[in-house]
């Protein structure tokens, strides 16, 4: 029974981040090219993460990342952005779980290291690589929409932390 509703929960996180990523995200094009995302597509990869383990994590990243493109691509298939997708689900699983810090704290550095690694730095050489969109263009907007999305993030997380249906209560004691 707790692998079923497992299994639910992720189908619905992923389902989630398709959702969120591709239909309900502000989109800045620069050069042609989708070059910044604003937008929540990005927490149920996280919950995932932090809640059923960072393997599960990364599987709802990159279901999410596949599925959204066949469903509603936005230019051609890149893998570059599906690993990163993988990572945005495996790195706040890994610190979440690897930590002996009190909730907030864990819950907080789950979300900031990955969105500065990946989000800030890691998309932005990808984009840089693949399409020649110059530095300065790419890393300022993200260094000023990362912090905005680290907060929203970590309040919704906080917020549902309270939640019967998602408390991170059993977390307490458990996968440290």
């Amino acid at each position: 029974m707790k692998r079923t509703k497992s299994l639910v929960y992720l189908g619905i996180f992923t389902a989630l981040s398709i959702i969120l990523t591709r239909l309900a995200s502000i989109r800045i094009p620069i050069g042609g090219v989708e070059a910044i995302r604003i937008g929540f597509g990005q927490l149920p990869v996280i919950m995932a993460g932090i809640y059923f383990g960072p393997g599960a994590g990364a599987v709802v990243g990159g279901l999410a990342d596949v599925l959204g493109f066949f469903l509603n691509p936005m230019g051609p298939y890149l893998p570059h952005f599906t690993l990163t997708a993988i990572l945005h689900g495996l790195l706040p699983g890994l610190i979440f779980h690897h930590n002996s810090r009190p909730l907030r704290k864990r819950i907080f550095w789950s979300i900031t290291i990955p969105q500065v690694t990946i989000g800030v730095f890691l998309t932005s050489y990808f984009l840089h690589s693949i399409f020649g969109i110059p530095w300065n263009i790419l890393l300022l907007p993200r260094l000023i929409s990362a912090p905005i999305q680290i907060s929203i993030y970590f309040y919704l997380l906080l917020v549902l932390s309270q939640t019967s249906v998602l408390s991170f209560a059993y977390l307490q004691n458990s996968h440290r």
